[in-house]
Formats: structure tokens, sequence, C-alpha cells
């Protein structure tokens, strides 16, 4: 069986579909498996076993429907069995009802929408929702194919140091989701005084900017610097923790196999969001009845002063990465 998954965007997105896609992999490994994705995203799949072909297109060569009818005919000449769509949006859509129309089987993620949309400003009240790499799995089960979810990939080893080593990623799409970067800074500071050894995440010249303005004894900014995001992905993989947002940063760390410590305001893990393997525990958030107040934290505050962040101190992050 040869089986096209689907998913372009986000970054987030992307990198919590690498453990579903592992573990469908190493359980079957008589199917085989292309991913088709955005192409500066492909270093997410790097470590795949030999059954997974990531395949990264750039899109801006594929625009309007003349674009993504040329590029079914690429995909239809690779002669697939199965097509599974874990994005649904346009484009996915086109592709996916021209596969169908060719006469093969053809399954598409639910992504809860009606679900999702129910806990808004209901947060402490709500249930946990399916985690998003469940959803994930699911679309396989509807083409028949069970698998379990394992518990972690093969990583780099994260061999004792004598400093420990911590990440900090403070941005993230959205303001809603982001903790304000004066306290953020200092957070670094106070780790960088009792002795760990800061290594700073962001990407594009303003982030990169900021984070080299962080820089002293102790506080590295890697933003930039690397030589991409396989590199990147490597350095997480030696962390001790990565402290970030809820944001892509998160789910890459956990896939490289890092403890995570993540920073909710607007979102909410109850949205099902969660970095793969880490608990609730592994989160700072507060329980504000306003909050989650939009799923992807896109909206603006209706208080205008984002009370879930600004409320959160220097010291009960710091706290936390030093007690747990």
């Amino acid at each position: 069986m040869h089986l096209l998954v689907i998913r372009f965007s986000a970054m987030g997105d992307v990198a919590m579909t690498v453990p579903v896609v592992y573990s469908l992999a190493v359980s079957h490994p008589e199917i085989q498996i292309t991913m088709l994705t955005r192409k500066h995203l492909t270093p997410l799949f790097q470590w795949m076993p030999d059954n997974v072909k990531c395949l990264g297109v750039n899109l801006k060569d594929y625009d309007g429907i003349s674009g993504l009818g040329r590029l079914y005919k690429e995909l239809k000449a690779m002669d697939f069995d199965a097509v599974a769509d874990i994005h649904d949006v346009l484009r996915t859509q086109y592709l996916r009802l021209r596969f169908r129309l060719s006469g093969k089987k053809v399954v598409v993620i639910d992504k809860g929408r009606a679900e999702k949309k129910a806990i808004l400003g209901n947060g402490m009240t709500s249930p946990f929702l399916k985690p998003t790499i469940e959803r994930y799995r699911d679309v396989f089960m509807r083409l028949g194919i069970d698998f379990p979810l394992v518990s972690s990939m093969p990583q780099f080893s994260n061999s004792p140091k004598d400093t420990k080593q911590i990440g900090i990623a403070p941005f993230a799409a959205h303001e809603g989701k982001i903790y304000p970067l004066d306290k953020m800074h200092q957070v670094a500071d106070m780790l960088a005084d009792r002795g760990y050894q800061v290594f700073l995440f962001g990407a594009g010249k303003e982030e990169q900017a900021t984070l080299e303005s962080w820089e002293r004894e102790n506080i590295r900014s890697v933003a930039g610097r690397l030589g991409g995001l396989g590199h990147e992905l490597e350095l997480m993989g030696t962390l001790d923790l990565m402290i970030s947002m809820d944001s892509s940063n998160m789910h890459m760390a956990a896939m490289m196999g890092t403890p995570t410590l993540s920073i909710w305001g607007a979102t909410h893990p109850k949205a099902g969001f969660m970095a793969w393997g880490q608990k609730e525990e592994s989160t700072i958030q507060l329980p504000l009845d306003c909050r989650p107040c939009s799923i992807y934290g896109n909206k603006k505050c209706k208080y205008g002063d984002y009370r879930c962040m600004t409320g959160i101190t220097p010291e009960q992050i710091v706290e936390k990465v030093v007690n747990g």
C-alpha cells in the first residue's frame, strides 16, 4: 500500500504529525508513506523509518486552480492507493476531491470545530477535548489501519552535563499567546544568575534582534545562527527543558523528547493542543473564567490587558523550572 498524507501548515501542527506518522510507519513497515508538506518543514521528518518519504513543495509554485491541478497530476503519477487529508483547507479539499473522483480512497480529519467553540470562556469547567495527535491517528483508523502511538521517538542523547541547559522560545503567532517580553527577559536573567545555560529561540529579523539584546553570560541567542531548522531540532534534543508558549517550539521540543514548560494565556490546553507526551502539570496558566477566549489566540483581549498573561510573574516560572 502506498499512502499519501497531507499537512501543509502551520509549523506546530505539522510537528504534531511527526509522532503519528512515525508510529504508523514502525507498526506497518509494509506501508509506503509519502508525507506532503511545505518544503521548509521537511527537516521535521528527517528521523523517519525507511518506509517514509517526505515530499516538500513550495506552494507559490502551485498557485490557483491551474497550479493545484498541476500538483495533482504530479501526485497522481506517484500511484497512491489512498489519501489521508489531515489538514482540511481549500488546497487539500481540491486535491482530495480530484483523488476521490479518480477512484482513490480518501479520508479527512475531523477537527472538532463545534466542540472547540463550546469551550470558549468555559475553560475552568469544560472537559479536555481529544488531543490533536489522536485526531490525526483517527484519520488512519478510518482507512482501516490500526496502530498504537509510540511514547517516544529515537532522539539525540541527552548526556549528563555540568550545567543544565534551558531553552526559551518567547514568541508565538498571536499576541494572546505571548508572555510579556520584558518579563520573559527577567526569567532568562534569573535562570542565568542561578547558573543555567539559556538558549533563546526565535525566527525573523525582528525576533533575532530582540533575543540578541538579551545576550549575556549564560544566555545565548541561537535565532538564525544554526543554519536551519534541522540544526535547531538537534539542539532542542539536548536540552533539559524548553520554556515556550503555545507555539511550534513547544511541539518541536516535545517531538525531540525534551520536557516542556508551556505558558498559556488566551488559549487553553483543553482545546487539544497540548504537546505530545506532556502533562497539565507541565503548564503555567491562570484560572480565569474568560479563558480560553480563542482557540488559536488570534482575538483581541476583551479587557485590553491580556491579564491571562500579565498576571503570571517571572518568579512563578523560575520556581516551576527549579522545583517542578
